[in-house]
């Protein structure tokens, strides 16, 4: 089985409290005849203390659709070549021994892709393979680490590296009052991840083991959440349905550990992607887990906003610096546009 031998994380430079914001979008959206009263109620309901935006908060006012582009995929290749030197600094796994580079994103669109530009940068190998990861959303952290595990056990000698870039901030419609974009407008952050993962047969192999995955998929589920394309960048998509389908999560979960002979009583480690605090409490209830068991979940919300992605690899981070005592399972598990889901369980021998 393939191991998750390290993770990095960063963010831009820019911090700002929810206060300050909040403030901020008030101030605009009342000349747009905003509903102040459920603007203030759905500021307050995301839980969230605070955020990284990849720019200064006074430039997202003069921001078109090329200009936001632009400002992401700047600020996506600095960030990205940040977190993955410090993956690489503390794997001891040089660029050039990584045979499969992923990247994913959902907040910007570059062709060539960012691992391709990040090559540029960084000595990885002519021959190395890319796999650029687009449209999975949120799902994509779990997701990307599935695709690396599949990669990994037909190549067990090898090493692969998965980097997640979210700018959501760059997303921004400020001409949108939909309540799906008063949500977003308070929910997600900017940051960006990495995982390097090594087969079983590397001479570093060490870390977590990932055992096997799950994808979900629910048809008929493309209005629940995703992108509206538009001239002006990326408009939300949003429903309020989104906590009922993470209470119908629980079967997948059941269905993959009964292949490997467990029940969610043997999980003694949750890295879950922190949606929402409504996602977050449908899935405590909806797993029968003991209350406070997605307490960590919650306070990286509460600390980082909604890193679509990013999240999730940001909680791996998490458990790989705080592991359970071995011997031990956990169970990641993102969800994301079509409605979808991927699980992916972890043992620590």
């Amino acid at each position: 089985m393939p191991h998750v031998l390290a993770v990095a994380s960063g963010f831009p430079e820019h911090y700002y409290t929810q206060e300050q914001l909040s403030a901020a979008l008030r101030e605009v959206w009342q000349q747009q005849q905003l509903e102040v009263a459920i603007f203030d109620r759905v500021q307050k309901s995301v839980t969230v203390s605070g955020r990284h935006l990849a720019l200064p908060m006074e430039r997202y006012r003069t921001l078109d659709f090329e200009a936001a582009n632009r400002a992401w995929l700047e600020t996506a290749l600095s960030l990205g070549e940040q977190v993955l030197t410090q993956l690489f600094d503390q794997s001891g796994v040089a660029p050039e021994e990584v045979s499969l580079f992923a990247s994913t994103t959902v907040t910007g669109i570059a062709v060539p892709s960012l691992e391709a530009r990040l090559m540029n940068r960084l000595a990885f190998r002519p021959d190395t393979k890319r796999m650029p990861l687009f449209g999975l959303g949120c799902l994509a952290g779990t997701a990307g680490v599935a695709r690396l595990h599949d990669y990994l056990v037909g190549h067990p000698r090898e090493a692969a590296v998965l980097l997640s870039v979210e700018l959501c901030s760059l997303t921004l419609q400020l001409g949108d009052l939909s309540v799906a974009n008063l949500i977003s407008s308070g929910l997600f952050g900017d940051g960006a991840a990495a995982v390097l993962m090594v087969g079983d047969e590397h001479p570093l192999a060490a870390g977590p083991a990932t055992v096997a995955s799950q994808s979900c998929f629910f048809p008929d589920s493309e209005s629940v959440m995703g992108w509206e394309v538009t001239n002006r960048g990326l408009k939300i998509v949003l429903s309020p349905g989104v906590p009922e389908y993470a209470r119908q999560v629980r079967p997948f979960a059941e269905q993959l550990l009964q292949t490997q002979g467990l029940t969610l009583a043997d999980i003694h480690a949750w890295v879950t992607h922190p949606g929402g605090p409504k996602v977050i409490d449908a899935l405590e209830e909806s797993l029968t887990l003991p209350p406070g068991t997605l307490d960590h979940v919650r306070r990286s919300l509460n600390q980082h906003g909604n890193l679509s992605s990013s999240s999730v690899l940001l909680l791996l981070e998490q458990a790989l610096s705080a592991p359970p005592p071995a011997p031990a399972h956990g169970l990641m598990l993102s969800m994301g546009p079509a409605f979808s889901a991927e699980l992916l369980l972890l043992r620590w021998s």
